[in-house]
């Protein structure tokens, strides 16, 4: 059977029409940076967008999924960066086909469409393909060799890690704790031409057979000690590398001969003026073009720490990879509207920040090939004369003068045949700050065990309710009695109390019955559908099944709507006035102010600061009513809502238009914009390379503010007796005062140090034909130090001078030496002499130095002392 040839394009259509036909939901990719998760460096998989789905913590209207995912592996636990570009399989940036089941289908219907898609649709031999089942998964193993006629010699069972039970290559586990099961891998044999033995054997590592697709099958929920108990709900979670199936589907054996990553290569080869297309540095910038656009496009930009940290290691790394090939001006930009042209399509944020995306990258090579050249050069002068170890020390030099990561510098000495001293490259980055702190691995907080059914929310129409008690908790664990002065969590049957999410802090306010009043200080979700309100017991007890009063705090959920509400008229003024570039990376609404974090590569401006508050007032005075509407997902794309955390949601979405805002959001909000009544920016900052914070208050707060500030202005008016209106002029006035007196100042001080200097010259002594000099001169700055030190330099002809100030607890030295007496005495080792006396040290040019010192006691025995430190440089007598 010849195997027919799909493009990376058919591929993606191909899988996901096929799981729409039976019945799956088919989801975008989310962000590389994983929404509201600060667990996760980036999105590594196609399961990232839906762990709170299978954590309990959040809730889908559908029940079967399937996506397209972009992932990136490059830092933390899942880093292949230094494997790119010499493997055959090895990405920064990668596409992951899945599909998934919450609580649906399970193993038979995962395995055998698996199988369909495969050999059916994909038309791929069935003798080529193995498959691998946990070594106790009878189930699995019954579906592959029973029901799909696998012979039992291509089902290998895999077995646990030097016996530890779990610890199996096909037995997965989200953390420590929680979600966990079996799971059942697919293999393609390349053939005999290839070395390499089947899944299980010891030759398994060989490049001839070939994981194309996992399929987890989560059915337990890991304990701490270690044990399974069955999931209430299995679920279905499988990861399929696009690339890989390309490689398959379009009979090449590397990753990098699929169409995609030849037209990257090629591209690569234009701008580059390489010739080789089978030049590896050419595979190494076509994968990190990919992986550097899509994290540009998705607000990571380049910088020293963090996600921005790793995009400035790939990026630099490209950068030396066209440097090898002798391409020395900026080329890698190039190479977006390449790419832009074969994933704009699947990736319409990629198209839309093209422009974008390369002035980033421009930018960053520009800053890097100012000091390539020179950091090649160092490296190629340590790597002379056969040495077999780049010092660490030069490898730690290399990244702190001259940006490269030490991957790179890695990257150069493999090449070489020449190992890295990683161990002295730490032990003197330990000497400075940490550049990055990458983190993998997340771990789960363990819910509070709830069995119950789910809350109704009714606060977005109510802040008060009669209902009852359905679950109490105390020190997390589940209690059928709260006592007074107790603090716990209580679970309603329904509530008006909306449980922290979006951004908006949960709820406060009181739970009360007849005898008893719980005081709520936050509401948080134990799961989806589930709300916990905490706080603590005032007064009476409280028991599982009483009936109760739910009382929200009324200002406090109104202020705090205020401020959610400005948020989304924020935002629209902000990409209005600063471009669409403007994206959300998180925030924090409260009742005293919001916190709104967004991409953005420079600060913002006054000018732009007053604009984004005319228009968001000027939507607040137009006084418009605001409408919260529940739609299906398409209905809200069509809308032209904006959807900040689209991952986030199902097929069915809440809409919030306010003002001409229009973006998905499950917040409470004002009924009208002028509810808000008045809105100011109070600071504006950067929190992250690329990242920028505007913090903003509303109402009432925003009353106070501006009122603070014209109490402040009503005091400095006061304090230099003019009017508020005139109090810019009256300020410039008095500096202008202050630097005409400052001058004056430095005259006397100039004239009063030339007198005293003359006066000083009659304690110069003769050491062999040098004059020395060493007095306290009072009343001295710096500036006048050594303007004194120069006349006095003119007027001894050949000395060596020492002059010193004290002010307060400080000292301040200058030495100097006239040019004809450089070859016996330095200024920089004189001032540092006496700088160690005074509790301080110094250093400086040869014929001038400066120093400081915090012990004035010992400063005339210091000066004594200069005379007979020269005698013995020249060798004479005093």
């Amino acid at each position: 059977m010849s195997t027919p040839t799909f493009t990376v394009a058919d591929i993606r259509k191909t899988f996901l029409d096929f799981f729409a036909s039976k019945g799956h939901t088919v989801v975008p990719s989310s962000s590389l940076v994983p929404a509201n998760d600060p667990t996760l460096m980036f999105t590594n998989s196609g399961m990232v967008q839906f762990k709170d789905v299978f954590l309990g913590t959040d809730k889908r209207s559908y029940v079967r999924a399937a996506s397209v995912q972009a992932c990136l592996r490059a830092g933390g636990k899942h880093n292949d960066l230094e494997n790119v570009g010499y493997t055959a399989r090895h990405h920064t940036f990668f596409e992951m086909l899945g599909n998934w089941s919450f609580g649906d289908y399970f193993k038979r219907e995962s395995i055998q469409w698996g199988w369909e898609l495969l050999t059916q649709v994909y038309k791929l031999p069935a003798d080529k393909l193995w498959a691998t089942v946990y070594i106790d998964d009878d189930e699995a193993y019954d579906i592959w060799t029973q029901d799909i006629g696998l012979p039992p010699e291509r089902v290998v069972r895999i077995g646990d890690n030097k016996g530890a039970k779990y610890a199996s290559d096909n037995f997965w586990m989200m953390a420590d704790t929680g979600p966990c099961g079996p799971c059942s891998e697919i293999f393609y044999d390349h053939g005999e031409g290839i070395p390499g033995g089947p899944p299980g054997s010891p030759d398994a590592d060989g490049d001839r057979y070939i994981e194309i697709w996992n399929h987890v099958f989560m059915q337990f929920d890991m304990q701490p000690d270690g044990s399974v108990k069955p999931l209430p709900a299995p679920c279905v979670d499988t990861g399929m590398g696009l690339e890989r199936l390309a490689a398959i589907l379009q009979h090449v054996h590397s990753n990098y001969e699929i169409d995609i990553f030849e037209a990257l290569i090629k591209a690569a080869a234009r701008e580059t003026g390489c010739d080789d297309l089978g030049n590896k540095s050419l595979r190494v910038i076509a994968d990190h073009i990919r992986a550097t656009a899509f994290l540009v496009s998705d607000g990571v930009n380049p910088s020293n720490e963090g996600r921005g940290y790793v995009q400035r290691r790939i990026i630099r790394r490209a950068i030396r990879h066209g440097y090898q090939l002798g391409k020395k001006t900026p080329f890698f930009y190039k190479l977006v509207p390449d790419l832009v042209a074969l994933m704009g399509e699947a990736y319409p944020n990629l198209a839309a920040q093209q422009q974008r995306i390369m002035d980033v990258l421009m930018t960053e090579e520009e800053r890097f090939f100012e000091t390539l050249e020179h950091g090649m050069a160092i490296l190629d002068a340590a790597l002379a004369g056969g040495t077999q170890v780049l010092p660490g020390e030069v490898a730690f030099k290399l990244h702190d003068t001259f940006g490269f990561p030490l991957d790179l510098s890695a990257d150069v000495c493999r090449e070489r045949g020449v190992a890295v001293d990683e161990a002295g490259f730490h032990a003197a980055m330990d000497r400075q700050k940490a550049q990055a702190r990458a983190a993998g691995k997340f771990k789960m907080d363990r819910a509070l065990e709830y069995a119950g059914l789910g809350n109704t929310f009714i606060g977005y129409d109510q802040l008060a309710q009669t209902t009852k008690i359905v679950a109490l908790y105390q020190d997390g664990k589940p209690t059928d009695e709260l006592k007074a002065g107790q603090a716990g969590v209580v679970v309603l049957a329904s509530t008006p109390f909306y449980a922290e999410s979006g951004g908006q802090v949960g709820d406060e306010g009181t739970i009360a019955s007849d005898t008893a009043r719980f005081d709520v200080a936050d509401t948080q979700k134990i799961k989806a559908d589930v709300f916990g309100h905490h706080g603590t017991l005032a007064q009476g007890s409280l028991k599982v099944g009483d009936a109760v009063t739910a009382q929200v705090a009324t200002a406090v959920r109104a202020q705090t709507m205020r401020n959610h509400s400005v948020t989304h008229l924020m935002h629209k003024a902000l990409r209005e006035v600063l471009g669409p570039h403007v994206q959300q990376k998180g925030s924090l609404v409260n009742a005293s102010r919001t916190r709104f974090d967004f991409a953005h590569n420079a600060p913002v401006s006054n000018a732009d600061i007053a604009e984004i508050e005319r228009r968001v007032n000027a939507e607040i005075l137009a006084n418009s009513a605001t409408s919260a509407t529940v739609m299906d997902i398409e209905s809200a794309k069509n809308s032209g809502a904006m959807m900040l955390f689209g991952e986030k949601y199902g097929d069915e979405v809440r809409v919030l238009e306010i003002g001409t805002s229009k973006e998905l959001c499950g917040g409470t909000h004002v009924q009208r914009t002028g509810d808000i009544g008045f809105f100011k920016i109070v600071a504006e900052s950067g929190v992250a390379a690329g990242v920028r914070r505007v913090e903003a208050v509303t109402g009432s707060v925003a009353m106070a503010y501006v009122q603070e500030l014209e109490a402040a202005m009503a005091k400095a008016s006061a304090a230099l007796k003019t009017q508020p209106a005139e109090l810019v002029t009256r300020i410039a006035q008095v500096q202008d005062q202050v630097r005409t007196l400052e001058k004056e100042v430095a005259t006397l001080k100039g004239k009063l140090a030339s007198s005293q200097g003359d006066e000083l010259m009659a304690q110069a002594v003769d050491v062999k034909g040098i004059k020395v000099l060493a007095a306290r001169l009072d009343g001295a700055d710096a500036k006048t130090l050594r303007d004194t030190l120069d006349k006095l330099k003119d007027k001894l002809k050949t000395a060596a001078i020492v002059l010193a100030t004290v002010d307060g607890d400080k000292v301040q030295i200058a030495a100097g030496v006239t040019a004809d007496s450089l070859g016996r005495v330095k200024a920089g080792e004189l001032v540092n002499f006496v700088a160690q006396q005074v509790g301080g040290k110094g250093g400086g040019k040869p014929d001038m130095a400066m120093a400081g010192g915090t012990h004035p006691a010992g400063l005339a025995g210091a000066l004594a002392s200069v005379p007979a430190w020269v005698a013995g440089k020249v060798g004479g007598a005093i």
